[in-house]
This record gives structure tokens, C-alpha cells and sequence, in this order.
């Protein structure tokens, strides 16, 4: 037909129609984006009353790849289970064309281009590609991603605030994150990073078909979180050194390190730890429709052998002699659960699945982990894909102390199989708080069944305490506060008939998050004789003096105390991590929030350590409020000084949001603040 006869017109893709019917409008209303299973419009408009059967139909054919080279062409009557299918109605010069995806269709950015067919089959004409991107659908019954819950959905699919959790097990401390996966091309991104995986750059159409699936998709982005083996997002360090990039800490949301990966040309980001793989991994999760978690496991065990044992090995003078590649257990580790079916698996294992792409073992020689089913931890199932076993050792691990002497001879100074995997926690459905799922992961700690578990996933199960002992040690104290003295009680008890003579060593060392030790601050060693039925007690004042030149940014105090005698069971050892509190920045927002009108809001804390603070740059970013904006401290900020910035910003989207601050300076870093704020639309 030629061009001045030409019947079609253009095609309305009624992007906000469909975006708001599919849960996408907060993603694009420029663009389509829609979920898998769902049906959806697009308007064919015509330049008079469209050609009708029998001497003419209309077809559409969707095409994937960067070159097409996935082609679909969907039937015009209802087809089969797993295919692509159109109705239409005719209106006038308009034809409604309502086309339903399969429900285990791949997800993807698609093209799809109308054809005019004669009675013949050849094509007469055909509109330009009109693009979209097809996402998993949690709301589908039909998909593996289903989740029946509306109120979860809003949580785990919808909520672009989380809150992450670190700190300790016995001082749990909240930080806010902005996952924004809806920011202004983020979903672009989130693609950008599959089609940039390894098997995607080798074989497309592989990759594009095994996109159907949750399992697939999933355990591709755990590898593509980290950049270890590929072109992955984010760069991880744990050593204090990140002059070349940006600290792990300074971060408070996942667009700015997505757009950063994206804008250098898929070249990684520095830096992240666990925190910061977890969070971008839940952006990335939740944007393609996977609903999706952050958690924190306390006192996570990373066993590098395998043996479900964690082994710390000490000299004399408490000295870490441990080598190669060690043992360690963390004090907090974040992963990911993602809710999705697994029909690779017997029955039973579908529901939440651990993804950790922090990389910290290979598997199937890539760094990254799961999924694995959560209930298979619980259970023992160590058989289940992906990495069960590794998953299991971080929540149920043994941690078993050793003293080397100088003539190479061990003495296991202490074995513990309660301190691994406390206080699991994730952020609640119901609000900003946190709910503990420890139970989902364990069964009480000396519990049968937890004794059964045990054996089922081939860990040997004696009375792993031992004997009772004379002599108990214990490590108590106060809170302490970063920029002060504090505190450090170590109570040696004596349980049995007689007197005792002991050797006490303590000491106290700043070290990371992740059991890096980054300097000794003190050391104290006291010769004591203990009275029968009585207790000693040994005071140690850890000054900032001497721990702030040190001190990671992580702000934690490890105290470790020895205590020997000369009689049997003669060595015990104990540690406790100690985190430093922290100051909160304070945040008031000064205007009436509405969309596209300006704000300010004037951001200010108090200096608590007894030194200056030079070259502090504050952080601030917010979905649907602004993007990254660092402000630069205008002076520095001397020994218990105030003070205070000022930016503005223009809110771009209704709705509660939350604005994200981070303090950072020299001496002191991951000082955050929050403030809430509920934008309203723009009055016409």
C-alpha cells in the first residue's frame, strides 16, 4: 500500500492506563511497562475505517535481543497456555487491540510492531516497533513470583524505603536506606546489568528463554551485584583504604551507585560491603517484580572449610596466628530473601530463598550464592540448591577457640555452639521497625529438633559445651559512646571449694564489622588468686585516646580475655564486640511539600569527639525528592561544636518519601539522619 494510502497512523501505547493497572506507574508514565500474565492496550489509530476480514487482518510480532533475534508472533484468537495472544474491537478510525502475555513469558525489554495482512498472508502494511519492558508479576496466581498477600506486595515489591540493619546482637542499630527502584531509568539499568551478565555476552537467546525464570534471573544478579568475575556493579573493600572511590558507608541509596555502574559504561563502582551488596541486590530484585527482603544475620560465621566451624587460633599473648585463608565470623552479615516457587526442587522448598551477592565464596565457580530455600536451612536439607551448606554454617556454625603454644601444641580454650546466627531481622511489613526471623532460619538453640537438624547436615552432635567448669569468665558494660572513656568490667568466678591462682590477659582491639582487626588500643595482664565461692572482678578504661586513632569506620571495640591456670580444663577465653554509639544528624524541612515546589531543608549535629573534624561532606538524596547531592562542610567543625547546612530541592513525586542524609569527615563517618516527609500532588 503506499504512503499516501497508508491505513495505520500511530499507536497510543496508553502508558498510564496500563502502568497504573500493572503496579508501574510510579516507574513511568512515558513509558510501558508491564507484568507478565496481565493483559494490556494499545490503541491503533487509523487514517479512516480500518480494513476488515475476511480480505484483511491485523498481527503483532514482538521481538527481544538487542538485534530481534527472539521473535514471537502472538495468535489473534485465545491460545494455548503459554502464548502470546490479542483481541481487538474496532471503533470508528480506532482499533483497541488487548494483548495477554503468558505468565512464564521472559522478562525483557520487547518491540512490537502491528502488521496489515491480506486474506493471503503477506504483509500489506506495519507500524514502526513501539517498545516495552515485561516484568515478573507477583500479583499473577499463574506466576512463580506469586505472592497472595496485598500487604506484603506493597512492602516487599512497592516500598522504595527500607531500613537496614546492623550494629550487634545484643545492640541492634537501624539504617535507612533508599532502594528506589523506580527512580527516573532505573529499570533501564536493572536490564542493562543482565544483559551485561556473562551468559547473556555469549549465547543471547539462551539467556533471553532462562529469563522466564525467577530462579535463573535471581542467581544471575547476586553475581552481577558484585564485580568480581564480570562487568558487575558494585566494587567490594573491607581494608579502610577507599581514596579511589566512595567509603562503603557514605552511601544511603542504590540510584546513585546504579546510575554511576551505567553511566561509566558498565564499569564498577567503588565501593561496597555487605550492606550496600544486599540493598542495590533489593532494588534491582524488586524493580524486576521479584518481591524481595533485606536481612541481617548477628554473629554470621563464614566458614571457608566447610566444616561447620568457625576456628580462631590465639598465641600466649592473644595474638591472632590464624593462616591463610581464615575463618571469621562477622558481626552482622546482610543478604537478600526473593519469594518465588522452585520447581527445580522437590516440593516444600518453595517461599523465601537466600541470595547474598556479597562475594565471599565461588559457586559453580562464580562469586555468588542462592538462591536457597530458607526451609532447607531450617531443616538441614544441605542437599538443596544453590549453596545450602555454605548457608547453613553462616546461622549455625560452631566457634571454637584455640591457644597455640610455642611448641606448636593446641589447647581448645573454648567452644561455643550458641553465639552463630542470633537476632535475624528484617524490616517489618507493619512499619519502621524490625521483626525477628530467627525461627525461619533455626529451631531453638538445644532443642531436639535443633539436635536432629544438626546430624541430618552431617555435623557431629556430642554435649558440645563440655563439663561444666570452676572458673567462669565474663565481659560486662555500659554503653559506650564514640569520643569517650568508658568502662570495661571482666568478672572471673570462682565456682568451686578452694582458692585459685590465675593468669588474666585482656586486650582491646578496633576492628571491622567483618572481624578485620585494624590495631590494638590496650593490653593488661594481672596476676590474681580468685577466693573460693567468690568473684574477682578486673576494671580496664579504654580512652578514646588511645582507641580513636584506630577505630574503624564500623566504630567497634573487640575485648578479648584470657584466663589461665595450672590445673585441669587451665585455659578459658571470651570476646565481646563492643559498638561505639553514634550521633544522629537532625534534619527540619522548611516549606509546604508539594510536587515541583522548592524546599529547603537545614541539616545540623553536634561535633561529639574531642577532636577537630576536617573536610566533612554531607550526603543527601531521596526518592521522589531529589537526586545525590553532596554539600561540603564550610568549615571545620572543632571539639563539641555545632553546625549547620542548607539545600533546596523540588519533590517530583507525591506520596510519603523520605529524605536520606550522610555525614562523612575525616576522623568521623556514617553519621546518618532521616526526615519524613508526605509531598502532595500540584494543586491546578
Amino acid at each position: 500500500m503506499s504512503k499516501q494510502n497508508a491505513i495505520f497512523q500511530d499507536v497510543d501505547l496508553q502508558c498510564r492506563v496500563n502502568n497504573r493497572a500493572h503496579h508501574t506507574e510510579e516507574m513511568d508514565s512515558d513509558q510501558l511497562v508491564v507484568r507478565r500474565g496481565q493483559s494490556f492496550s494499545l490503541l491503533l489509530l487509523c487514517t479512516d475505517t480500518p480494513p476488515q476480514p475476511p480480505d484483511y487482518q491485523l498481527a503483532l510480532v514482538l521481538q527481544m535481543g538487542k538485534k530481534g533475534e527472539v521473535v514471537v508472533r502472538a495468535s489473534s484468537s485465545r491460545a494455548a497456555h503459554g502464548k502470546w495472544w490479542f483481541s481487538e474491537q474496532t471503533a470508528q478510525t480506532e482499533v483497541l487491540l488487548r494483548i495477554h502475555s503468558p505468565a512464564d513469558a521472559p522478562v525483557g525489554l520487547y518491540s512490537v510492531t502491528v502488521l496489515l495482512l491480506s486474506a493471503e498472508g503477506h504483509i500489506v502494511e506495519q507500524t514502526s516497533p513501539y517498545s516495552f519492558y515485561l516484568l515478573f508479576n507477583p500479583w499473577s496466581a499463574a506466576d512463580s513470583v506469586y505472592m497472595p498477600d496485598e500487604e506484603l506486595l506493597q512492602e516487599y515489591v512497592l516500598n522504595e524505603n527500607g531500613i537496614l540493619y546492623q550494629g550487634s546482637w545484643d545492640q541492634i542499630t537501624s539504617m535507612p536506606w533508599n532502594f528506589g527502584q523506580f527512580e527516573k531509568a532505573v529499570v533501564d539499568i536493572c536490564f542493562e546489568i543482565l544483559d551485561n551478565s556473562p551468559a547473556a555476552l555469549k549465547h543471547s537467546e539462551m539467556d533471553i528463554a532462562n529469563r522466564a525464570d525467577p530462579v535463573y534471573v535471581s542467581r544471575t544478579i547476586t553475581a552481577m551485584v558484585n564485580a568480581n568475575d564480570d562487568r558487575g556493579v558494585v566494587s567490594g573493600r573491607w581494608d579502610g583504604e577507599y581514596s579511589d572511590g566512595v567509603p562503603p558507608t557514605r552511601w544511603t541509596g542504590s540510584v546513585p551507585i546504579l546510575r554511576r555502574w551505567s553511566e561509566g559504561g558498565a564499569q564498577r563502582v567503588r565501593y561496597g560491603q555487605c550492606w550496600v551488596f544486599s540493598a542495590v541486590a533489593c532494588t534491582i530484585l524488586r524493580c524486576l517484580g521479584i518481591p524481595t527482603r533485606c536481612v541481617t544475620n548477628y554473629a554470621s560465621a563464614h566458614d571457608t572449610d566447610g566444616n561447620i566451624s568457625v576456628d580462631y587460633l590465639f598465641n600466649e599473648e592473644l595474638e591472632s596466628v590464624s593462616e591463610g585463608r581464615k575463618d571469621m565470623i562477622w558481626n552482622f552479615h546482610c543478604w537478600v530473601e526473593s519469594w518465588m516457587s522452585r520447581e527445580d526442587l522437590p516440593k516444600g522448598y518453595d517461599g523465601w530463598q537466600v541470595l547474598d551477592p556479597t562475594p565471599q565464596e565461588r559457586s559453580d565457580g562464580v562469586f555468588c550464592c542462592g538462591p536457597c530455600p530458607v526451609q532447607a536451612v531450617r531443616e538441614g536439607e544441605v542437599g538443596m540448591k544453590y549453596d545450602a551448606p555454605f548457608v547453613f554454617s553462616e546461622v549455625n556454625a560452631d566457634l571454637v577457640c584455640w591457644i597455640v603454644h610455642p611448641d606448636g601444641e593446641r589447647t581448645q580454650a573454648s567452644l561455643n555452639s550458641g553465639t552463630v546466627g542470633k537476632n535475624i531481622s528484617t524490616k517489618s511489613v507493619n512499619g519502621d521497625y524490625r521483626e525477628d526471623i530467627t525461627a525461619n532460619y533455626k529451631y531453638p538453640e538445644g532443642s531436639m529438633k535443633e539436635r536432629e537438624v544438626y546430624e541430618k547436615a552431617g555435623k557431629h552432635v556430642g554435649n558440645r559445651n563440655g563439663r561444666p567448669r570452676q572458673l567462669q569468665l565474663s565481659i560486662k558494660h555500659a554503653q559506650a559512646v564514640h569520643g569517650t572513656d568508658f568502662d570495661v568490667i571482666i568478672e572471673v568466678h570462682n565456682d568451686g571449694g578452694e582458692d585459685t591462682q590465675v593468669q588474666l590477659t585482656i586486650t582491646s582491639n578496633a576492628v571491622t564489622y567483618n572481624s578485620l582487626h585494624r590495631g590494638e588500643c590496650q593490653r593488661k595482664t594481672a596476676e590474681l588468686t580468685v577466693p573460693a565461692q567468690k568473684a574477682h572482678k578486673e576494671v580496664i578504661r579504654l580512652l578514646y585516646d588511645h582507641y580513636g586513632s584506630c577505630v574503624s569506620e564500623h566504630h567497634l571495640i573487640r575485648v578479648t580475655a584470657l584466663l589461665q591456670t595450672s590445673g585441669p580444663n587451665n585455659i578459658i577465653l571470651q570476646e565481646v564486640n563492643i559498638p561505639l554509639k553514634m550521633p544522629k544528624l537532625h534534619i527540619k524541612v522548611i516549606g509546604e511539600p508539594v510536587v515541583s515546589r522548592k524546599l529547603t531543608a537545614l541539616i545540623s549535629f553536634t561535633n561529639p569527639l574531642p577532636v577537630t573534624l576536617q573536610r566533612g561532606v554531607f550526603t543527601v538524596e531521596g526518592a521522589g525528592l531529589t537526586e545525590e547531592q553532596e554539600i561540603q562542610s564550610p568549615n571545620d567543625i572543632g571539639p563539641g561544636q555545632y553546625t549547620a547546612v542548607k539545600f533546596s530541592f523540588k519533590p517530583s513525586r507525591a506520596g510519603l518519601r523520605k529524605l536520606l542524609v550522610d555525614f562523612d569527615s575525616d576522623r568521623l563517618r556514617d553519621v546518618k539522619g532521616e526526615a519524613t516527609i508526605i509531598v502532595q500532588e500540584k494543586k491546578v
